[in-house]
């Protein structure tokens, strides 16, 4: 049955040519949508190595375009007046939070010379690991001990320990910033978390720093600050927060917002490009399934007389249609294999980097190949069941 029909396939090829580049146009517009759904997948379920919940953040509007310095007393009376609230377990502050748009990054080397290493960072005081969470897989979050230390002490995650120092053990090790073979600030690791991705579910994994930030010593202020609540406090405690921290500077702006929603919008932000790739995709394939099932009857029509011949020698309906239905699975299994011999290239090439590991080329293209066979199977249907219901006399006076 295998060989008979092959040779049938090979027979009509330049009518099947059109079918098979069909299939394969839409084989490709699904693997590329199941590709992104499952890295996104993929990266949902890894672990963020902070923790949103009842975490709030407020951001502090002063009027003076950044310009103004915040000596540590100012840094101080904020930390203190916020302690006295019931609702909050703890404050810390950041040079911007977690789920926010902004990024701050920059280029790190062990040494002069040596290859860079790309890095996001946070800049931060020593009470931001008890407000998110933070768990340490080695060495300590920075404290007061590390006050007057000439390198800056930094935690960093597994990710950026591994890319900056391959095969060692990061704990104590320095590196420093700069551009060309000049040295810039020096950092020392203290401490090394296993996971930080501060953009949320949908974030890949990056190199991540965390720097310490001390008043007066460091370039810069941070105007931003994260409070653990007490599980269970409503939106109401908003205008509580903002009147206490009136009284503390009455000339600045405050802007409370809860974690949970900075992270339901960065989820829509992130997932709204993989919707409209999806729709686009889903129309697509709706074009794709209609021209497709068009050629199917218009080729199943010119082979009725083919049809009324096998069904005058002895074939069955049932065998008919089965035809019909395992033509359209060939076409589709060599358009399926084209498809992966091309496909398979991207990761052996690495081009898309992470975005697409074995892991995703698998799954996508596992579903992708359920959706082919289910649509073929689906525009196979009618046109099969149309020419199985063919009598002979009718199919051999057909003109």
């Amino acid at each position: 049955m295998f060989r008979h029909l092959l040779k049938l396939t090979w027979k009509r090829k330049s009518r099947n040519l059109m079918l098979s580049l069909e299939i394969l146009l839409a084989f490709a517009i699904v693997f590329g949508v199941a590709a992104f759904g499952a890295r996104y997948l993929q990266l949902y379920r890894m672990p963020l190595g902070f923790e949103a919940n009842d975490v709030w953040s407020v951001s502090i509007q002063a009027a003076d375009n950044g310009k103004e310095r915040f000596d540590a007393a100012v840094y101080d009376t904020l930390r203190r007046g916020l302690a006295e609230l019931p609702e909050v377990s703890a404050s810390a502050f950041v040079n911007h939070e977690p789920y926010a748009m902004s990024t701050y990054a920059g280029d790190m080397r062990r040494s002069a010379g040596a290859p860079q290493v790309h890095t996001e960072m946070i800049e931060t005081d020593d009470a931001l690991a008890g407000v998110l969470g933070l768990r340490l897989s080695e060495g300590r979050w920075f404290s007061q001990l590390d006050n007057g230390s000439a390198a800056r002490p930094v935690v960093i995650n597994r990710r950026m320990a591994d890319a900056m120092f391959p095969g060692e053990r990061a704990l104590g090790q320095q590196f420093i910033d700069g551009e060309g073979d000049k040295p810039g600030t020096s950092y020392r690791v203290v401490g090394v978390v296993e996971d930080f991705r501060p953009k949320g579910e949908f974030d890949a994994p990056v190199n991540f720093a965390f720097l310490r930030f001390e008043p007066g010593r460091n370039e810069g202020d941070i105007r931003t600050i994260v409070l653990k609540v007490k599980p269970g406090t409503g939106r109401d405690f908003e205008n509580r927060l903002v009147r206490r921290l009136k009284l503390i500077r009455n000339d600045w702006g405050y802007q409370v917002t809860p974690l949970a929603t900075l992270r339901k919008t960065m989820l829509h932000t992130r997932a709204m490009p993989l919707v409209l790739v999806s729709v686009i995709a889903a129309f697509m394939l709706v074009m794709v399934a209609f021209g497709l099932f068009g050629a199917l009857w218009q080729n199943t029509t010119a082979r009725i007389p083919e049809i009324g011949l096998r069904r005058a020698i002895g074939a069955s309906a049932a065998g008919i249609y089965r035809q019909i239905v395992l033509e359209q699975f060939m076409l589709s299994s060599i358009a399926i294999g084209l498809g992966l011999v091309l496909l398979v290239q991207l990761p052996l090439t690495g081009v898309l980097g992470e975005s697409l590991n074995w892991a995703v080329f698998a799954a996508a293209a596992g579903l992708s190949m359920v959706v082919i066979y289910l649509l073929s199977l689906l525009c196979a249907l009618y046109p099969g069941w149309r020419a199985s219901r063919l009598s002979p006399t009718e199919a051999l006076h057909y003109e």
